[in-house]
């Protein structure tokens, strides 16, 4: 059984359908905006958020009671999220706006800018180490966890718009640096 903190403190169980139900009425809405955010699609939104749950109900034995519930959900869309997207690769129409968005950045072939999505995170992961502690901690918490300004505002004790000025930050710093890969760290950290 995982223990799921609402926002009254309460402690909850997933085990039983009324649970269950309880955990996404109160996640389903975050999770919601935050998948339609980078995918523009209600339907592929819709679509990752029940995976997503689905996933929750049938592993919610082997989840670990120590970690935040709400990382490990929003963790899990987020690769669910990605998985669509390397569905998409095989999907002429994407392909088309592949190479669409891509000639208008530079001239390079569509073999040549082919987006390998485990070398995205091992550079990702290579230039947080650019960033300060606190801007990896607040791009994390926002881009990668899911947690809006207030809530990471809340949790680190800090004003909203020092987060908002070390989330900016850290997107200045890790845009040039992901040039490789501009469209898919667009379609991902950057809010259109």
């Amino acid at each position: 059984m995982i223990n799921i903190p609402d926002e009254h403190k309460k402690k909850r169980t997933v085990g039983s359908y009324g649970d269950f139900t309880s955990m996404y009425e109160m996640f389903a809405p975050q999770l919601y905006t935050f998948i339609f955010n980078f995918t523009r699609s209600k339907s592929l939104t819709q679509d990752i958020v029940q995976e997503t749950f689905l996933k929750v109900w049938i592993r919610y034995k082997e989840i670990d009671e120590s970690l935040s519930f709400r990382s490990y959900l929003f963790t899990i869309a987020k690769n669910h999220m990605l998985n669509e997207f390397r569905k998409q690769l095989n999907n002429p129409a994407f392909l088309d706006y592949v190479q669409l968005s891509m000639e208008e950045e530079s001239t390079e072939t569509m073999v040549e800018q082919k987006i390998d999505f485990d070398e995205f995170n091992r550079l990702l992961q290579r230039s947080k180490m650019k960033l300060s502690s606190r801007q990896a901690q607040i791009f994390e918490l926002n881009k990668e966890q899911g947690y809006s300004v207030r809530e990471i505002a809340q949790m680190l004790n800090i004003s909203e718009q020092v987060v908002r000025n070390q989330l900016s930050l850290a997107l200045h710093i890790l845009r040039p640096e992901m040039k490789k890969y501009s469209l898919l760290f667009i379609l991902l950290f950057i809010q259109l």
